[in-house]
Formats: C-alpha cells, structure tokens, sequence
C-alpha cells in the first residue's frame, strides 16, 4: 500500500487528529478518550504506519534547538540523467532536511539548516558540487508563518471545528 491509494475514513482522522493534538498519548488512553477498543487503536496506526500516510516516527526538533537558527530553500536544477546520484549526495548531508521534486522549472527543492549566513553559503556550495547537480539558487526564510500542519485538513474532513 502507498500514501496515495490509502484513503482515510472517518476513524482514522479522528485518531489522527488526536493524535495531531497529543502525539506521544499512549495508544490505551488514546482509545479511551475516542471510545474505541485498544486494538482498533493499534490496527490502525500500524496501517497507516505501513501505507506510507504517516511521517515516519520521529522527535520533530526544531533545528534552531542545535544552534541551527537559519533556514533556507535551495532550488537545483540537474542533468536528468544522474537524478539518483545527486539525491543520494543530498542524503549525505546532514543539514539537508527534506527535499522534494516539484513540477516546473526547479528539479528539486531542498530545506537546508545552517547556523548562520556563512555556514549557508557552504552548506549550498555543498549541495551545487553534488554530482548533476548544474545550478542552484538559495533563498533564505526569514520566519516561518504557517508551520507545516495537518490539523486543519483533517477537521474539514471530519466537518469538525478546530
């Protein structure tokens, strides 16, 4: 199963959306509190662990919280033909935190941390000296005004209010 064939039902966004409010409530208390038996709980999640519709499990730090106060987009552009071997240079740097393949002229779009304007402007020479990567452009995020968030996907779906 993948993210993009799974469809959620109404129990599933219910606990996603509990789980969207308190992520580290234990699966028993999450049960209790949505009324629904511990197993279906548990069913569940490992289901939508297992379809990809879940972020894999992690502690989502800030990464301002390591002295990693400045982020930024890199866009690259790069020879179609070495589009694995650039993505598998990205993975090895540990300040590239999430990167993705849009629709346009940019080939891939990457998050990247840095500590400060110096270390950024290393951070995306690093990034443009990865193998097939022809051309990249930096812009640095002043401040983030929406965070990535779920919640209110999820309570239009439910036709809840959040």
């Amino acid at each position: 199963m993948n993210s993009e064939t799974y469809q959620l039902d109404e129990t599933d966004r219910r606990i996603l959306l509990a789980l969207d409010n308190d992520p580290r409530v234990p699966i028993m208390m999450l049960a209790q509190q949505l009324g629904l038996a511990r197993g279906t709980v548990q069913t569940r999640l490992e289901r939508l662990a297992h379809s990809g519709a879940l972020r894999p499990n992690t502690a989502r730090i800030l990464p301002s919280s390591m002295g990693r106060g400045v982020s930024a987009f890199v866009s690259a552009e790069l020879n179609q033909s070495s589009l694995n071997e650039a993505i598998d240079a990205l993975r090895r740097i540990p300040e590239v935190l999430e990167c993705v393949a849009p629709a346009g002229e940019t080939d891939l779009l990457i998050r990247v941390s840095a500590t400060d304007p110096d270390d950024l402007y290393r951070v995306s020479e690093e990034i443009r000296l990865c193998p097939g990567i022809t051309r990249t452009s930096t812009s640095m995020i002043l401040r983030d005004v929406i965070p990535y968030r779920t919640t209110a996907l999820l309570s239009k779906l439910s036709g809840t209010k959040n």
